[in-house]
């Protein structure tokens, strides 16, 4: 695909909405609505790349209460011709067909590959790849199970929302601090993801989120790892303008 001259690409992820309480996430959510607000002026596509909602579970014919904000900027923003694309994260990974047939938003429940205007990106949410976190790793192919995703809407929603954001704060307390610093590339995990990848193919830009912290780091002279942060604390983001791809920080 080639972009538009004077059109950028935006890339953003974990928002979290819904935590930690309804008055904190609404000010973070009219945040994001600015920025997309801007972004919208010259955007030529938005990748949102997962945990756009701290939990989210559709029913068959329930969604979670809240979110009208977000949800009706980016109905508005496809409406007007802007593709949006979404990457399923590990906090909302339970989605079924309500973002395509009211806001026409692709849901993608594994990473990706793209090109645009040459160059080459692998995209995804970053949960589940690369070594270790084995229990992780089995607890996410039991969540996807159709036969687990079933049980669990039969569940009433009131019951079935309080166990899941019970099980969010649960994850958040386990993980602690963890996401806010740099391990070091031995250690970092989607580095040694990326660094597998590359033996197969190349790529110019690996662009994930489920980190929360933001990372620009060089794989080798011709490959990126982009880590997007977050919109809870640092508010930061990627866009690519044709030539070159740049994290930044959104200040409104």
């Amino acid at each position: 695909m080639q972009i538009e001259q004077g059109k950028k690409i935006y890339f953003l992820s974990d928002f979290h909405l819904g935590v930690p309480d309804h008055a904190a996430s609404l000010v973070r959510e009219k945040k994001i609505i600015q920025f997309l607000d801007t972004a919208k002026r010259d955007a030529e596509r938005i990748f949102i790349v997962g945990d756009l909602f701290d939990f989210w579970f559709e029913y068959k014919k329930v969604v979670p209460k809240g979110f009208v904000r977000i949800l009706g900027k980016m109905a508005e923003i496809t409406d007007s011709g802007i593709p949006i694309e979404f990457f399923v994260g590990n906090h909302d990974m339970w989605m079924n067909g309500y973002f395509e047939a009211e806001l026409n938003i692709p849901v993608y429940h594994e990473p990706r590959e793209y090109e645009f205007n040459g160059r080459s990106f692998y995209i995804g949410h970053g949960d589940g790849l690369g070594p270790g976190d084995h229990g992780y790793k089995m607890l996410k192919k039991i969540f996807r199970n159709p036969v687990c995703k079933f049980l669990f809407g039969i569940i009433p929603p009131y019951i079935g929302m309080n166990i899941a954001h019970y099980s969010s704060r649960g994850s958040r307390s386990v993980t602690g601090n963890s996401d806010d610093k740099f391990l070091g590339e031995e250690n970092e995990w989607l580095i040694a993801y990326c660094r597998e990848e590359l033996k197969q193919k190349h790529f110019d830009y690996f662009i994930f989120g489920h980190r929360h912290l933001p990372i620009d780091f060089a794989l080798n002279p011709q490959s990126r790892y982009i880590n997007l942060g977050d919109w809870i604390k640092y508010f930061t983001y990627a866009v690519f303008d044709g030539e070159k791809l740049e994290l930044k920080n959104y200040e409104a």
